[in-house]
């Protein structure tokens, strides 16, 4: 178990800046298309963090042309290039998945101060 522990611990990312559920997030990820690879960016709210160590995910919400799409993220993984922190929301759960009905000004969070 030591050994599984020692490799994880590896893996993990220290140069990531500290985000939470509620927050506006800035998303710069590697894209391979055949032999050429690019950067792509997602920007959208954190509507889920799972999972812990190695293995823990982030899920990223934005409404793109009237259509929810939600994207899962490895906290630790390599194709990350950047991640902003653009926005701190002001939350009181820590999954968010109510905004998935939500539209417009409903769907919005308050702006941590």
């Amino acid at each position: 178990m030591n050994r599984i522990r020692a490799i994880e611990a590896q893996q993990i990312r220290e140069d990531l800046p500290p985000f939470s559920v509620g927050d506006t997030v800035k998303v710069s990820y590697k894209v391979v298309e055949g032999n050429r690879e690019r950067v792509q960016t997602f920007q959208g709210i954190v509507i889920r963090r799972h999972g812990a160590g190695a293995r823990e995910t982030f899920t990223v919400r934005k409404v793109s042309f009237a259509v929810g799409v939600e994207r899962t993220f490895p906290v630790n993984s390599p194709k990350i290039v950047d991640l902003q922190v653009v926005t701190r929301g002001k939350v009181r759960r820590s999954k968010l998945y109510y905004l998935r009905d939500k539209v417009g000004k409903a769907a919005r969070v308050k702006e941590l101060r």
